[in-house]
C-alpha cells in the first residue's frame, strides 16, 4: 500500500516476540502502534525501544497517567527518552495535571482520555459524573486542550461534538470502533465502524483484536486483515 491507513494498532500482548511479529506484519498498513500498560509493565523502556527499532511508525504510549501534578510531571519526564508521539493522561486529573505533563514533554502530543469507551451511560451515572457521557466528554476535552493537551481520546459517538468544541488543530483518536464484519465486543459500549468514525472527524481509530486475532493463522493472514480494514477506511464514497 502506498498510503498507510489512519489505524492505531493496539499491541496488547505480554509476549515480546509476538509484538515484533505484529509490527512487522502490519508496518506497511498501520500508522501508529499503541503500547499500553500490560506491555509497558512487562517490558518497560527496553521493550518500547525494541519496538521503535523495528518500525518507523509513531508510538502511542497508553499509560493513562492520573496523579498529582509533580508525580505526573516526573512520570512524563521518565519516558521522555522513548520519544513517544502520543502519551495518554486522564482528562479527569484536572488542568494542572495535564499542564504538568505537557510542560514535561513539549515534543509529545499529550493525549487526554475523556470517558472510557468501556463505560455505558449507567456506568457514567453510577460513577458520579454530573452530565451524561457526551456532555462529560466534551467538557473534559475542552478542559484538557485548554491546559495543553494536543490530542483527545473519546468514543466515536462524541467525535462531532468534541471536534466542534476543540477545533481542527486537535488530534482526535477513537477506540470503540468495530469493522462492519466484526462481532460486537463486550468491553466496548459506545461503538461505530472505523469508516464512520473517520467520517465524523476522527484523525485515527484504535483497532486491536479485529486485526491481531488473525495472528493465530500467521503473519500474512494478519497483514491481509489489516489491509481489508484499511481499504474499508480509505474507500471513497
Amino acid at each position: 500500500m502506498l498510503n498507510k491507513a489512519p489505524i492505531v494498532l493496539a499491541v496488547d500482548t505480554s509476549d515480546l516476540k509476538t509484538a515484533f511479529g505484529w509490527v512487522k506484519a502490519t508496518e506497511d498498513v498501520v500508522t501508529v502502534y499503541k503500547l499500553g500498560l500490560e506491555f509497558f509493565l512487562t517490558f518497560g523502556s527496553e521493550g518500547v525501544n525494541a519496538v521503535t527499532q523495528n518500525t518507523d511508525a509513531d508510538i502511542f504510549l497508553d499509560l493513562k497517567l492520573h496523579d498529582i501534578e509533580n508525580t505526573v510531571s516526573g512520570a512524563a519526564r521518565a519516558v521522555s527518552s522513548l520519544r513517544p508521539k502520543y502519551l495518554t493522561v486522564h482528562a479527569s486529573g484536572g488542568a494542572g495535571m495535564i499542564r504538568a505533563a505537557a510542560d514535561a514533554l513539549p515534543s509529545t502530543f499529550v493525549t487526554a482520555v475523556t470517558v472510557l469507551t468501556s463505560l455505558s451511560e449507567s456506568d457514567v451515572d453510577s460513577i458520579g459524573f454530573r452530565d451524561n457521557a457526551l456532555d462529560s466528554a466534551v467538557r473534559l476535552a475542552s478542559l484538557a486542550t485548554n491546559a495543553g493537551a494536543r490530542a483527545i481520546v473519546c468514543s466515536p459517538l462524541e467525535i462531532l461534538a468534541i471536534r466542534q468544541a476543540v477545533g481542527s488543530a486537535v488530534t482526535i483518536i477513537t477506540p470503540g470502533v468495530r469493522p462492519v464484519d466484526t462481532a460486537h465486543s463486550d468491553d466496548q459500549k459506545r461503538t461505530m465502524t472505523p469508516r464512520e468514525a473517520i467520517d465524523c472527524g476522527a484523525d485515527f481509530v484504535v483497532i486491536g483484536r479485529p486485526i491481531t486475532m488473525h495472528w493465530q493463522h500467521g503473519a500474512q493472514a494478519m497483514r491481509e486483515r489489516a489491509m481489508e480494514i484499511a481499504q474499508q477506511i480509505n474507500s471513497v464514497h
